[in-house]
This record gives C-alpha cells, structure tokens and sequence, in this order.
C-alpha cells in the first residue's frame, strides 16, 4: 500500500482583512502527481507558500506532517534542508549568470572558500543530462527560452536533492511541445527516481494527461480530491468534475456561443513586413496580409517564434520592430501607424501578452489603471477630474465583473483573471473599433476565462473587429470566426473556423520556409 508523503491538516491562513485559506487539508501519496486545481485567488500558491516555508510556522493554524512526522519550516532554507523544493511561476533565475551558475546559486561548489568550476561545470551537465537539456553549462541563462529556463529551475532542484517537487503554473508560458516535453520530464522523474510533484495548473487538459490524483480548492477551502488513476480514455470525463468544483456549478461548454454578424472591414494590412529591432538583415514578419471585419472575431494561430506578437505590436504604432514596411487600411482609408497614439487614434487597441510587464503599473490601483490610456477624456484644461475617473473605474468594475470591493484597491494584489479584466477595461475605454488581444487567458483559471470569452462576444455582438492571438489551439477555434495561420513570419494559410481542425492548423503552423 503506498504511504503518504504529505499531511497537511486544517491549514488555515489569514491576511489583514482576508481568510485566505480556511481548514484545508491535503494528503499526497509517495511517488505520485498530484494536481491542485481552483480559480485565481482560491489559495492554492498560498498553501503551496505555507509548505515550502515561504509563509513561515507561526503565520498560519495547523500541521504539516512530512515524511511521517510533524515538520515546521521558519523559511525556504528549512523546507529545501527537507527535500521540499517549489518552482514559483515567476522565475527564481539571473539572466546573466550561466546556466552552471543558476543552478549552484546558494549552493556553490567550493574547496576552501574557492569555487571549483570545474567541478561546477560538470555537476550542472549531469543534472542537465537527466532533464534532457543539451545547452553548455556555460550558456548565460538569458539567452534561453522560457521552456528551458524551467528546465534550469528543474535541474536546480535536482541539486537539492529533490523528494517533493511544488511547481506552480509550469506551463502557463510554454508552446504545446515545451509544455509536453516538461510533463514528460515530471513523469520520468517519478518514474525513475521516485520524486513526488504537487502541480498547480489551470490547464484542465494537461491535468488529466498527467495526474495521478487531484486536489481541488474553493475560496479557500478543500472541495474534494479526486483520483486520476483510470484508463487513459476514461480521463477527460473527470474534467467537468474538476470543473464544477472549482466554479461550484457545471459550464456545460467552454466557449459561449455566438451568432456573428460580420459587417464593414475594420482593418486590412497588406505585405507587412518587420526586422528584428537588433539583428540587422533578420526579419520576423515577411510579407503579412490579413483583414479583419466589424463583429468578426479572427484568431492568429502560430508556434512560439513564429511572429504572433511581433505582428500585433508592430500593427500598433510599431511598437516591435525596425524597418516596417507594408500598408495599413481602417475603414478603407490608408493610414500610417508610426506610433503608439497614431494606432489608439485609429481605433485601434492592443492587450499584451505579458499584462504585469507592458499591460498594468501593478503598484498602481484599478482607478488609475482603468484610465491610463484615455487620460485627455477626463482632463479639464491641466486638471484631472477625479469624480470623473473614479465613475469610469466603477463602471467597468460592475461592468466586466472584476472582483474586487473598491476601484481603489491595488491592481498587484487581484488574481490573474481580475488583472486581465482591468487590461480590457483600460483599453475598452479608448473606444476602440478593433481590439487585438495577445493570449488573453494566459494564467487565468477556466471560470475567469469564460466570462474572458463571454466579454469577447459581447464585444464583437457589439460591431468591434477582435483579433485574438493564443498558443492554445482549442481557443483560438473555439472563438474565432476565421483562423490565419503564421509559420517563421508568413501567413501560411486562412481557414474558416467551422473547417478548422487542430491537426489541419498545425500542419499549416509547421510549413517550412520554401
């Protein structure tokens, strides 16, 4: 019979003003994958907290028993000295320090106060080998992509010796190959060297591919824990289970319909093409036609690399990009987009795909963020009206439903679904005609992305032109009308989306440059 690993026992955790976690228990068999699933903001990176000693003993009710008997953890040095290591969605790695580096950082392999690189070196390629990273160990972190800076994090733990693995949100930035290559790596580790993972993830699909046992939380409190361990056929029936315990009611279907009514044509770019903004003579967009109509919702499908972005900032007042070159049409009507304010001017609006970075001032609060990007609408001769800007806040905070008592509460503090709503809210109020979003549900649970979706619609119902760019192919045919596939810059092909298949789109998303 295989023996828990983890106990955690009524677990409550209270921040001023918030319950955060209220009585929750979890138990986490020896050897296994176990899933933690629940919306933004149900607690699940606050428990995680709690076990690797981010929260300290003290800070919250309840025990933690590992290994079969009762531990407290005063920080993260505790829990690693245990065997406890968390990968944070953000990760924990400087760019500019080699891969070896990163993964000894705090840990450095020395002979009498001396680093021996040598030795340095040669560990870190042994601990990439086991997680199939092929990189030399000299390599500055900073030159790799996002998939492989979680292999890093992976090889890291490994150097901690490693018995529990907490990785939260693993694959929330990962392209489908970066994502399956990842979770195979968490299956051989489990495999072969016996390591136990707890994952957080709001990709449901995933979850049944790779669980051994679910976990699922509700405003802070344990629903139920579901085992995985059926045939692999059989799994995808347990996802609108996870589903209805997560939301506490059933979504009978993960994209709301709509009835398109496609009207003028909003926007129509012609041989666009963009070089990358430092390597002269390399170019990311190479002769780009796409048009989009009013009411229509056009989906942009491509691997991570093929220009997606690129694209999208370089259409919005160039923002990406050196050397753009092409034409641009709005309502018919050539138009030249050099900048930022020319594109919002055009009607046109831009939701990036990294929100904290380029979307919001997280420091800032929902009144403020809300109206960035339309200040002259509330300005009174050099005075801003803030009755005025505090109306508009709370107009898209009822109107888009974003969970939160007062617009003037912090932007950083609101989960992922609820800072992606300000976004759309910040740009809706320029009063835009075509609205290009850039993965609008990255990180954010499936409760929040349907009512994402459902926004989406409305948008459209009401005569907007909606470009959505995403790396998860079942949104992007599940939302749009017409699909244009990218592969290494070039349009690679247009299907309707009634004629879309994922297999079709990828086979278009992989053509080789002729």
């Amino acid at each position: 019979m295989t023996e828990n690993i983890l106990e955690m026992r009524s677990i409550t955790k209270r921040f001023p003003g918030v319950v955060a976690l209220k009585d929750v228990s979890l138990s986490v068999d020896e050897g296994e994958i176990h899933a933690i699933c629940g919306e933004n903001g149900a607690g699940k990176s606050t428990l995680m907290k709690v076990l690797s000693g981010v929260e300290p003993a003290g800070s919250y009710e309840g025990e933690i028993h590992f290994r079969g008997r009762p531990v407290s953890f005063a920080d993260i040095n505790d829990s690693e000295a245990e065997g406890i290591v968390i990968i944070h969605q953000e990760l924990a790695l400087v760019p500019h320090l080699s891969i070896a580096e990163n993964i000894f950082l705090g840990n450095e392999q020395a002979r009498g106060g001396v680093i021996s690189w040598h030795e340095t070196n040669a560990r870190a390629a042994e601990l990439m080998a086991r997680v199939g990273l092929h990189e030399k160990p000299v390599t500055p972190v900073g030159q790799l992509g996002v998939g492989k800076q979680q292999l890093v994090e992976i090889a890291k733990a490994l150097s901690k010796n490693v018995t529990l693995l907490i990785l939260d949100e693993p694959t929330a930035a990962l392209n489908d190959d970066d994502s399956e290559h990842l979770l195979g790596l968490i299956r051989t580790l489990r495999d072969e060297s016996g390591v136990t993972s707890i994952i957080i993830s709001h990709k449901l699909g995933e979850i049944a591919a790779v669980a051994d046992a679910t976990t699922v939380i509700r405003d802070g409190s344990t629903i139920e824990t579901i085992d995985m361990r059926v045939p692999a056929e059989e799994r995808h029936t347990l996802v609108p289970r996870i589903i209805r315990g997560m939301v506490g009611r059933d979504i009978d279907s993960l994209y709301p319909e709509r009835s398109a009514e496609i009207g003028e044509e909003i926007l129509r770019i012609e041989d666009w093409h963009v070089g990358h903004p430092t390597q002269a003579g390399r170019t990311v967009v190479d002769g780009a036609s796409l048009s989009v109509r009013a009411g229509e919702v056009v989906g942009i499908a491509g691997l991570m690399g093929a220009g997606r972005t690129e694209l999208a900032m370089s259409v919005f007042g160039r923002s990406y990009g050196r050397d753009i070159s092409g034409r641009a049409h709005v309502h018919g009507k050539e138009v030249q987009l050099r900048t930022v304010a020319d594109a919002i001017d055009a009607g046109i609006a831009y939701v990036s795909e990294d929100r904290k970075q380029y979307g919001l001032n997280l420091i800032q609060d929902i009144r403020t963020n809300v109206t960035a990007s339309g200040l002259k609408k509330i300005l009174n001769g050099f005075w801003l009206n803030g009755n005025e800007e505090i109306a508009v806040a709370e107009r898209y905070r009822s109107s888009l439903n974003i969970k939160t008592p007062t617009v003037m509460a912090t932007v950083g503090k609101l989960s992922g679904g609820n800072q992606q709503k300000v976004v759309l809210s910040k740009w809706l109020y320029t009063e835009p005609d075509l609205l290009i979003l850039d993965e609008p549900t990255r990180g954010v649970d499936v409760g929040a992305k349907f009512e994402i979706y459902t926004i989406i619609n409305e948008l459209a119902e009401a005569g907007k032109a909606i470009i959505v760019i995403s790396s998860e192919l079942p949104e992007v045919m599940g939302l749009a009308d017409r699909i244009y596939t990218l592969s290494a810059g070039r349009i690679t092909g247009e299907v309707a989306a009634q004629d879309a298949t994922q297999e079709h789109l990828m086979e278009l998303m992989t053509m080789e440059r002729e």
